[in-house]
């Protein structure tokens, strides 16, 4: 198998399209060599715990609200395109996505990470739910199989919180400027919502090298 490291944010739009854009690949190539993991990086690290009202950090982030109503047409299109649902007027505030992400670790030991991660963009992109919210978090990790009173008991400490930071900064020291980055094999790296197309030349490729690897 090869190992495929996705650093992702679940506030990223360009993250849920380029999820929804693999995951059509990998459908279509079920034979894929990946086992996937999941890791943390915030696209607003200094975001307070709170959050910010989604308007006053669109255009703070964006220069104005020209500036992000012009980004985020184009996030609808490409999303669209993707087959995927955004209701961008359901979204009141961007979060801190601190504890999303430790929910997203704590799933990962469970192996129930994928089912997570697409929970929290459903959540956020298509309902609108404050995905810093810990009861919120702990209500997505139990419908994914995760056990509410333990979630609920690790929400209530700090516990991993260093961790995820400290694994948020390893990826910026790599080089990491944006999400999702897509890390294989801890050697390629493919940066951005990349097309199906790329991503089904990149299997065809991974799977006609494995016959070579295992040869005597």
């Amino acid at each position: 198998m090869t190992k495929l490291d996705i650093i992702s944010d679940p506030i990223c739009p360009w993250c849920y399209i380029g999820k929804a854009r693999f995951e059509a690949t990998l459908a279509e190539r079920p034979d894929h060599p990946f086992t996937i993991e999941w890791h943390p990086f915030q696209l607003n690290p200094d975001m307070p715990p709170e959050g910010l009202d989604r308007r006053e950090y669109l255009e703070l982030k964006f220069g104005g609200r020209e500036g992000a109503v012009k980004v985020y047409s184009q996030i609808a299109e490409a999303a669209e395109q993707a087959g995927v649902k955004v209701a961008f007027d359901k979204i009141d505030r961007t979060p801190n996505t601190i504890d999303a992400h430790r929910l997203i670790h704590w799933a990962g030991l469970e192996g129930l990470q994928d089912a997570v991660v697409d929970l929290l963009f459903q959540a956020y992109f298509q309902d609108g739910v404050d995905i810093s919210d810990k009861s919120a978090l702990t209500a997505i990790g139990a419908k994914a199989g995760m056990d509410p009173a333990m979630l609920a008991t690790l929400f209530d400490g700090e516990n991993d919180v260093d961790g995820i930071r400290a694994r948020d900064a390893y990826a910026r020291e790599r080089g990491v400027t944006g999400v999702p980055c897509f890390i294989i094999n801890n050697q390629y790296v493919v940066q951005g919502a990349q097309d199906s197309d790329l991503w089904q030349r990149v299997i065809d490729e991974l799977t006609a090298e494995k016959p070579q690897q295992d040869a005597p």
